[in-house]
């Protein structure tokens, strides 16, 4: 059996402001209609052995996470929760013991959720090929067969001589990113290939090499995950644990330093997406090179990438750029400069900026608020909540909420009173009142909420009951 772990972490800071630090790029439908984190699940659906899906995420994300899960039926084992941040060889070290204790004898087939994949009977053919290697205690990872000089990757290096009987080689070593002359060396040699991120080993053996080569993370890792509590459909690591757990990639941390490194070459149109101009690599363009999304119209633009989201764009006499609108930001770029994007996002952080955090629409377990409009002392949101689902019973302490039923049927609770409210009706929510929202229907409730107070900051909620453990 071989149990597919995807890792779910990212921030995916170089595709802002699309990718935001609560809504990262693997969530998002960036290369087709379904998102990243979806069609990593889906690319592993024949895979011949396959059990249940692992995601490993942030906690920030887990209800995201759960109903892009649920939106394709996915067999899914768990949601684990990170409560920080650790990098790839903690996440895969938890994912191992767990693997371990409950699939015995179960391969582990680890998949970061941001790749995009264009021949998938290929990457199946290529997983199969490490299969065998795997059970014998190697540590296989996948090499992407170098089209170009590329100096964005780090690059392995296999024994060329020494290929087994499936086409899986020993590693020599794992390399840096390179400049431009030494990825070039590296591509006319035929002995480097990039580096993918996707592993395939038995946990016993991942476990065994961490133990070895950095028993620390291994430590941190057993009482995270022995203080793990569930929580509805997710399991939440030990907070403190796992915060005390050193933070290393899986590369740093086991595959530079072990000797049962192999690799598997993987041809299979492969892209990670780390910048706009990958994007547009991966897609469909234009008769003058153009890839254009939304809303767009462009008079002598080639070579370029235009993506609007809520209004009209228009651009003129454009080449090699990247145009990208959201409702509360837009990116201009020169398409060679777009791994700078990260300063941008950097410097929003400094400043402590919302766009560099959460778009206007904000994902919530029972659906979404967008605000619409906003001053000091008011903000006007516009909510959407799923059929059957309630927002919690709650309370603010600075802000009076006034909600107009727009389409459905709300069911209200105000202190202690009960109120139906049908399309065109309205409600008044006064200052540290508590109140619910519920949409007992089986079509979608939208409302319009004002709310007027000295604070409208969404820290201003306290929470008596909710069905979705946010207490």
């Amino acid at each position: 059996m071989i149990i597919p772990v995807i890792l779910s972490g990212g921030s995916g800071t170089r595709l802002w402001p699309l990718s935001r630090s609560l809504y990262p790029k693997q969530l998002l439908p960036l290369a087709g209609e379904r998102t990243m984190l979806q069609d990593t699940v889906l690319r592993v659906e024949n895979l011949e052995g396959r059990g249940p899906v692992y995601c490993i995420c942030n906690e920030s994300h887990r209800f995201l996470v759960a109903e892009q899960l649920r939106e394709i039926h996915a067999d899914t084992a768990g949601i684990i929760l990170e409560p920080v941040g650790r990098n790839t060889a903690p996440a895969a070290a938890v994912a191992a013991m767990l693997v371990a204790s409950k699939h015995p004898g179960a391969l582990m087939l680890l998949l970061p959720a941001d790749h995009v994949v264009g021949d998938r009977d290929a990457f199946t053919l290529a997983i199969s090929a490490g299969v065998e290697a795997a059970r014998e205690g190697r540590l296989v990872t996948f090499g992407i067969v170098p089209l170009s000089p590329e100096t964005g990757y780090g690059y392995v290096r296999v024994s060329a001589g020494a290929k087994d009987a499936c086409g899986v080689f020993p590693v020599s070593r794992f390399v840096e990113k390179p400049d431009r002359e030494t990825a070039s060396h590296y591509l006319e040699s035929g002995d480097y290939y990039w580096n993918s991120g996707i592993f395939l080993f038995s946990p016993g053996a991942y476990l065994d090499e961490l133990s070895r080569l950095n028993p620390a993370i291994l430590s941190a890792c057993r009482d995270a995950l022995a203080g793990a509590k569930e929580d509805l459909d997710f399991l939440r690591l030990d907070t403190a644990a796992f915060e005390s757990c050193p933070s290393d990639s899986i590369d740093y941390a086991v595959m530079e330093k072990t000797i049962r490194a192999a690799l598997v070459p993987l041809d299979a149109g492969w892209n990670d997406i780390g910048a706009w101009s990958a994007l547009r690599d991966v897609q469909q363009w234009d008769e003058e090179g153009n890839v254009k999304k939304g809303d767009v119209l462009t008079y002598d633009v080639r070579d370029s990438y235009i993506h609007a989201t809520h209004r009209l764009v228009a651009a003129v006499g454009l080449e090699g750029h990247v145009v990208v609108e959201t409702a509360d930001a837009v990116l201009v770029a020169s398409k060679d400069r777009v791994q700078h994007v990260k300063m941008i996002v950097d410097e929003l952080k400094k400043m402590g900026r919302e766009e560099v955090v959460t778009h206007r629409r904000v994902y919530r377990p029972w659906g979404f608020y967008e605000t619409v409009d906003f001053s000091e002392r008011f903000k006007v949101k516009r909510i959407n909540v799923k059929p059957g689902a309630a927002l919690s019973l709650q309370k603010h302490l600075h802000r009076a909420e006034h909600w107009v039923v727009v389409k459905g049927t709300a069911h209200v609770t105000v202190a202690q009173r009960q109120i139906v409210l049908s399309e065109d009706q309205s409600t008044y929510i006064p200052i540290g009142t508590f109140h619910r929202l519920e949409n007992r229907s089986d079509v979608p409730l939208e409302l319009i909420e004002v709310q007027s107070g000295s604070y409208l900051g969404e820290d201003d909620i306290i929470r008596e009951e909710d069905q979705y453990g946010r207490l």
